[in-house]
């Protein structure tokens, strides 16, 4: 049997907020339903095709619109039944078979075309449902936007201010995301910002007349920045472009309270505004760009010995380590996007056999030829397989890795694939110019970077290698984008039950600026996506 596809519209924020679902269209099998859930008893129905008369091979029409997010696993099943009356109560009809998937796994798939067995009959062939997926259209605008500020209030001590805005779009429950951050604009109060592009979703969630709060900060090197006040506006008030309905007063409440003669804080002006409609990140997904993925795991000393449970590294019978945790949650999701599964697993700052050298890159299949495993779970056994054969040392080098990475990444420079390195650590790093200079290079490639950091160490350093605030930079050169994003492991682990959900939160995080960051190099090598496989049932 045969069903219809489920068609995505996507929609991913740039810089550090987490991107806005991609709303998506979908199309099963007969009275077939998607559903969130692989477990029946808790599996809300999502809704019903029509019903197709005296056919084996039915083509559904119907369709279902999904909010589709990259970042995150998003469970489907669909039950397929034989009706036989006009009875809405599914046990009065005969169940032909069920499937289950990922809407990841739908979109990854080749022209976003899925084709499963039906099962959930014992010893009979139910025959197969086919899936498609497509963007809806209204997901493709992009604004460009411009502003500048004047007369805000001096923060620093022995200078002026170094102001940069963050963007929020205001949620249904009246709670606040954020969707941008500018750069910092360094020693002044009359800053000009540069243009910067985001989805018009990302900014009102298709809302025109929903609140964005802006709030203007003067950057600090400790994190701790000072807040100087805020505006709110709508992307009606912003698309009418630069005029005097787009000058805003920058108000710091504390200091309006406290002053009866204050009035502001200085003002932002919006300097120019367009909009124009935009490839998405499915579009470069459906027209086949591949997305390969390699892990890079910390094998240094300070891991702790893995014999013993205080280790980061201990392999426990009961439960997985945190870069068991860390490697499954981000590897699970990535998966759905790279067509042979086969996921190169390296290793750094380990002993290695038969000689016991040093090395920053050795591959845990022991394969150096071919350092691919099959699926997260041969990386994982890779993984534990090694454990038991090297050494753990030091220092923590992540450069090698890195350029290992690149390499590949510079061979394949056309947008047919896109190169993902998941780096899990637990340490400072020790390679910290090396690491700066191969992350510049990286960043003209087809290529990004998740750093994992495990256990209670200080990240300073990772902080700064996670380009948000400020582009890092390596022999006076500054990176073209920002591809690395850092997240520390340990705000995500709750422990008890709660940890599944902790490891949901940990891939959005980490996974949420890919399809900005393929954008980017797509966008800036001129690369448009190919055109979408005809889908033939």
């Amino acid at each position: 049997m045969s069903g219809g596809g489920t068609a995505p519209r996507h929609k991913a924020a740039p810089g550090p907020s987490p991107p806005l679902p991609t709303p998506f269209v979908l199309q099963p099998g007969p009275a077939a339903h998607p559903c969130p859930t692989s477990s029946a008893h808790m599996c809300p129905h999502f809704g019903r095709t029509e019903v197709i008369d005296n056919s084996l091979n039915p083509d559904f029409l119907h369709k279902f619109v999904l909010d589709y997010c990259f970042e995150e696993r998003q469970n489907l099943r669909f039950d397929l039944y034989d009706v036989d009356s006009k009875s809405p109560d599914l046990s009065k009809h005969d169940f032909l078979g069920q499937a289950f998937c990922t809407l990841g796994e739908i979109v990854g798939s080749a022209g976003s075309r899925l084709e499963k067995p039906l099962t959930g009959i014992p010893g009979k062939k139910c025959g197969t449902i086919i899936l498609l997926a497509e963007e809806l259209g209204n997901c493709r605008d992009v604004a460009t936007l411009q502003f500048c500020a004047n007369k805000l209030d001096k923060k620093d001590f022995f200078g002026k201010s170094d102001p940069f805005m963050v963007f929020y779009r205001s949620n249904e429950d009246g709670t606040f995301t954020i969707c941008h951050k500018t750069e910092v604009v360094r020693n002044t109060l009359n800053p000009v910002w540069a243009a910067f592009a985001i989805p018009v979703r990302a900014l009102c969630n298709g809302d025109h007349d929903r609140a964005i709060k802006v709030e203007v900060y003067d950057w600090d090197r400790d994190g701790s920045h000072d807040f100087i006040g805020e505006f709110t506006t709508s992307y009606r008030e912003l698309a009418r472009g630069q005029s005097h309905f787009n000058v805003y007063e920058v108000v710091n409440p504390r200091k309006k309270m406290k002053k009866k003669k204050y009035l502001n804080s200085g003002t932002v002006t919006l300097l120019s505004f367009t909009v124009e409609a935009e490839h998405t990140f499915l579009d470069y997904i459906k027209g086949g760009t591949q997305l390969n993925f390699t892990v890079a795991i910390d094998f240094t000393a300070s891991n702790g010995n893995p014999s013993q449970p205080t280790s980061l590294h201990y392999l426990s019978p009961f439960q997985l380590n945190a870069y068991s945790l860390a490697l499954r949650a981000v590897g699970d999701i990535i998966q759905d996007y790279d067509s042979d599964k086969m996921f190169p697993a390296l290793g750094f700052g380990a002993k290695v056999p038969p000689d016991g050298h040093v090395s920053h890159e050795f591959p845990l299949n022991g394969d150096a030829s071919n350092p691919a495993c099959h699926g997260i779970a041969g990386v994982l056994e890779a993984y534990q397989r090694s454990l038991r054969h090297v050494q753990l040392y030091g220092p923590t080098n992540f450069a090698p890795v890195v350029n290992h990475v690149a390499r590949s990444a510079a061979t394949v420079l056309d947008g047919s694939q896109y190169f993902v390195l998941l780096i899990i650590t637990d340490g400072v790093i020790s390679d910290m110019a090396q690491t700066k200079e191969a992350i510049v290079n990286a960043a003209k490639l087809p290529m990004s970077i998740i750093i994992v950091g495990v256990g209670q160490a200080e990240f300073d350093a990772m902080v700064e290698l996670d380009g948000d605030d400020i582009r890092i930079s390596s022999r006076g050169k500054v990176a073209e984008r920002d591809i690395v994003q850092f997240v520390p492991f340990r705000d995500y682990m709750t422990g008890g039950p709660g940890a599944g959900l902790s490891m949901a939160g940990l891939a959005r995080e980490v996974l949420a600026e890919i399809p900005d960051q393929l954008l980017s190099y797509m966008k800036a090598r001129g690369i448009k996506p190919h055109p979408h496989p005809s889908h033939v049932p």
